[in-house]
């Protein structure tokens, strides 16, 4: 559970960067915060509906 809650707080400090740095109209610096929010949530979002649907940690392959 501490996993997932880490990368749900990395995922929301990439989504601050977005808004921050399209503001400065750094658009580089908004392609890599856009990735990591894709990615980090992502996972988040994948762990925490894997620990609640069968109780464990992080997802498995099939």
């Amino acid at each position: 559970m501490i996993f997932s809650i880490i990368l749900l707080v990395v995922a929301l400090l990439s989504a601050f960067a977005i808004v921050r740095e399209l503001r400065r109209k750094n658009f580089f610096a908004v392609g890599f915060a856009g990735i990591s929010f894709v990615v980090f949530g992502w996972f988040a979002v994948a762990t925490i509906i894997s620990i609640i649907t069968t109780g464990g940690g992080a997802p498995t392959a099939h």
